[in-house]
Formats: C-alpha cells, sequence, structure tokens
C-alpha cells in the first residue's frame, strides 16, 4: 500500500472536513487565502524541487510508497498535498483563535503630575 499517498490525501481530507464542518472560517472563499497558498507554492516548488531532484536528491523517497508522479523538477506530487494541509490547518487554526487584544496601559495623566 502506498502509505505516503494515503496520509497525503487524508491529510486534505481531513483539514478540508474540519473546515467545512467544524470551524468553518469561510477561509476557501477569501481572495487573501488563494494568494497565500500561490506564495506558499511559489517557494514551494524551488525549495522542494532542489530537495528532491531525482539527479542528486537530499531527500529520498521510498517509491513504492507513493504514485511515482512528480511534477516540476521531481517533486512528489504528495508533498503539494501535505503543504496544502500544514499551511491551511495553521491558518484555520489562526483564524479560529481569533485576534489577541493586548491590555492597554492608560496614558500617565498630565494633571497628577503637576499637582506633585
Amino acid at each position: 500500500m502506498p502509505e505516503y499517498t494515503v496520509f497525503a490525501v487524508a491529510s486534505v481530507v481531513v483539514v478540508v472536513a474540519l473546515e467545512l464542518l467544524w470551524l468553518r472560517t469561510g477561509i476557501f472563499r477569501q481572495l487573501q487565502y488563494w494568494l497565500a497558498m500561490a506564495i506558499v507554492l511559489g517557494f514551494q516548488v524551488p525549495v522542494d524541487g532542489w530537495l528532491t531532484k531525482l539527479r542528486d536528491p537530499i531527500v529520498l523517497y521510498a517509491e513504492s510508497e507513493m504514485t511515482g508522479v512528480r511534477v516540476p523538477w521531481d517533486i512528489p506530487v504528495e508533498d503539494f498535498a501535505f503543504g496544502f494541509s500544514m499551511v491551511t490547518l495553521t491558518m484555520l487554526l489562526w483564524l479560529r483563535a481569533g485576534p489577541t487584544r493586548t491590555p492597554r496601559t492608560p496614558a500617565p495623566d498630565a494633571s497628577a503630575e503637576r499637582t506633585r
């Protein structure tokens, strides 16, 4: 069984299900999300391509554990699924946590300084 492929697909299914069934942030309808994913992809392709190039790989994969589909520059297609899952889950959890507000310390009262 191609375990790497199974886990890659499962990660996408789990993250999408979390968004659609529980978190419901609406992230998939936001242009900012898709632009962020394009930026991530823009960095993932050259870095992952350099790490997984077949002629001199830094990262080795067990070919029996994956589909063997590699695009572009010998990048296993499963890497894109994991990248999508990791970045999307991080964004979803960030959105779900909501903005953090730091308590504002009041400015010193100028009139109190004059009375001393």
